[in-house]
């Protein structure tokens, strides 16, 4: 039992370490300040989408780190908390519903990456963005798919940007307590698609999104 235990421990510090993996070898190739870029709210059907970029300074420690999708609200919030400690610098970027009808949901969502990274201070010398798409910048940067479960940086932005978007989102919610953002955080579920045919939509809702454009003007 204590030989499997040192294994799963051997395992479990293992995949820990390979969350540097990506922020190792751009720092190899002499990079040295390394900023991982994730955003927030691309489904909902209200709100805007919000972006981070985060640079953590090399072997942060931050147990329990992950993909903001496999982790509770509870453990978001605790880790948001660590970063805003251990972070060598945060920058946030945030582009509201009228502009995503403008421009549509994927611009939107690279605009805010990019603003994210225009915030960020001091400036970083290389991106590890979170996706298949790069954005509008000069900076070297790698586009890495489901990079938020494979960089400790990008996981660090994704978990900043949902936290600080469900944030906004309660807040809202003192303005339109019918659609219950503080619940769904704008997201399409069963409640909030009801409160929106009782209700029609409010300012912040995506008027070109499927879902709302129906109920347009009532």
């Amino acid at each position: 039992m204590a030989s499997v235990r040192r294994q799963t421990r051997k395992r479990s510090d293992h995949m820990i370490s390979d969350l540097w993996a990506f922020e190792r070898r751009a720092r190899d190739m002499g990079r040295q300040i390394v900023a991982g870029i994730d955003e927030a709210g691309r489904g909902p059907l209200a709100g805007p989408v919000v972006s981070a970029a985060v640079v953590l300074p090399d072997g942060a420690d931050l147990p329990g780190i992950d993909d903001s999708k496999k982790l509770t609200p509870a453990m978001r919030s605790r880790l948001y908390d660590r970063l805003y400690t251990v972070a060598s610098a945060i920058g946030i970027g945030m582009v509201d519903a009228s502009e995503i009808d403008r421009v549509n949901i994927l611009q939107a969502s690279l605009h805010s990456m990019a603003m994210a990274v225009a915030n960020l201070q001091p400036r970083p010398d290389h991106l590890l963005i979170d996706g298949i798409f790069t954005i509008a910048s000069d900076l070297p940067q790698q586009a890495i798919k489901k990079g938020d479960s494979l960089s400790i940086s990008i996981a660090a932005a994704s978990i900043v940007a949902k936290v600080t978007r469900d944030r906004i989102m309660t807040q809202v919610d003192t303005l339109f307590p019918e659609f219950g953002f503080c619940r769904h955080k704008g997201y399409p579920t069963q409640t909030h698609r009801e409160a929106i045919m009782r209700h029609g939509c409010c300012p912040i809702h995506r008027r070109t999104f499927k879902g709302v454009r129906e109920y347009l003007g009532r």
